[in-house]
């Protein structure tokens, strides 16, 4: 069970991954909803550095995942996986909180599109996923 909801964490963090290098490459889809508003305008513009790093560090997240859940397998310290995990699990478990203001359960700014895509799809998506890692972070391999 741990194995498939590692397979399972760790394929939408390599989507995630995935998407945010195509954002950096030029690609548009999903970039005008992905960002918190203010005042009809983007509450910040992430630069290419930024948008870099999240990739990488989504992309280091499904390769944690990945190591505690037994789906891939490398000489890596157990307790510095397990460690990993637990912070792959509150970073999305925080995201999902929110920051009170524009993203998360508790925002406050709503109407935009973001907002509607947020209380859809990426607040959910970050609980679910904070939800998964934590179980495989707790689970003893």
């Amino acid at each position: 069970m741990i194995a498939g909801l590692g397979t399972a964490v760790a394929l939408v963090l390599l989507l995630l991954s995935g998407l945010h290098v195509y954002w950096l490459l030029g690609g548009g889809i999903g970039k005008d909803v992905s960002l918190p508003e203010s005042e009809g305008q983007p509450a910040f513009r992430p630069g290419a550095v930024g948008t870099a790093a999240v990739a990488v560090a989504l992309l280091a997240a499904a390769g944690v995942i990945a190591l505690r859940a037994g789906v891939v397998e490398l000489p890596v310290s157990g307790p510095l996986v397990r460690f990993g995990t637990w912070a792959v699990a509150a970073a999305f478990l925080l995201r999902a909180i929110g920051d009170f203001r524009y993203v998360g359960l508790f925002r406050r700014v709503g109407g935009t599109r973001f907002a509607r895509w947020d209380a859809r799809l990426y607040t959910p998506l970050a609980l679910g996923l904070g939800i998964g890692a934590a179980v495989i972070a707790h689970s003893a391999r």
